[in-house]
């Protein structure tokens, strides 16, 4: 079994910034893409941001040029360095990742953390 684990979400202030976590453990083979997600109340899932296993990222338009997605491979980590925050940053942030050999790549999920921007 494998399991994720989102850290580091919260309060903060618009104009603010805060550091995701998410941590991968269990039978791990090999983890291809690593993905942020996020869903805001009354909306669907949408991803934030992804990164390839080679490190190849991409982003939302809306938070690009404010958020930095980056993986730490030996540890089974990835990361959401999330600056200049907004109030429509506000939602749940599930980290996302593909793991197997890639003719059989299972997603695994993380059970989500909410991360609220407000004054």
């Amino acid at each position: 079994q494998v399991q994720l684990e989102e850290s580091g979400g919260g309060l903060v202030q618009p104009g603010g910034s805060l550091r995701l976590s998410c941590a991968a453990s269990g039978s791990i083979f090999s983890i291809n893409d690593m993905d942020w997600y996020r869903q805001a109340p009354g909306k669907e899932r949408e991803l934030v941001a992804g990164i390839s296993s080679g490190g190849r990222t991409n982003y939302a338009d809306s938070v690009k040029g404010r958020f930095t997605i980056s993986r730490d491979n030996a540890k089974n980590m990835v990361y959401l360095q999330m600056n200049s925050l907004k109030p429509e940053d506000t939602a749940v942030y599930f980290c996302n990742a593909r793991i197997g050999p890639m003719s059989r790549l299972v997603s695994y999920w993380g059970k989500g953390m909410l991360v609220t921007v407000s004054s």
